[in-house]
């Protein structure tokens, strides 16, 4: 298409494999490794910004992994300011469900490219979400959009955190 480009070939497998207990699960590290490379490389680069192509299952799917697995209510919001505090953090298909995606990835011929780096182990966190959000979809179709929602429609006061509300000062008017 005649966009400027760079590929970048890292042995993220190999370090993975190498700190990775056997039988424990690869994906934080691994994914922890190759945002590190896009974030060195948007630096190398002179960019402001990294632009991931999460979409809305991937943050829903997030959502549940932080809350069954992680004990917080978190997940990956579409704009974010990293850690360092000097790159921008993008998710424009945020709103866009997996399988509209998946269609026109299809129809413009694109190639979809799986997460197998480790072989696709089996029984990982994240599968098993998105097996109990595909359940949910199925058996209630547009759950999926309607979780999604709530996202973005949180009541502070009608959660626990009291970083989020004041609790303590909480008075009848």
């Amino acid at each position: 298409m005649g966009v400027p480009h760079r590929i970048e070939y890292q042995d993220t497998y190999s370090v993975v494999m190498d700190k990775i207990p056997q039988g424990r699960t690869f994906c934080a590290l691994c994914s922890r490794r190759r945002r590190g490379h896009l974030y060195r490389i948007a630096r190398e680069e002179g960019c402001s910004a990294v632009v991931s192509g999460h979409h809305r299952d991937d943050i829903l799917e997030t959502f549940f992994m932080n809350l069954f697995h992680g004990g917080r209510l978190a997940t990956m919001p579409p704009k974010l300011v990293n850690e360092e505090g000097d790159l921008f953090l993008y998710r424009p298909l945020a709103h866009v469900a997996e399988e509209d995606c998946e269609k026109f990835s299809r129809a413009m011929g694109y190639p979809i490219i799986p997460c197998d780096l480790c072989g696709s182990q089996d029984g990982l966190q994240r599968q098993q979400v998105k097996k109990i959000l595909d359940g949910w979809e199925s058996n209630s179709p547009g759950r999926r959009q309607v979780m999604f929602r709530a996202l973005m429609n949180a009541r502070p006061s009608h959660l626990l955190d009291p970083k989020l509300f004041d609790f303590q000062g909480l008075a009848l008017k």
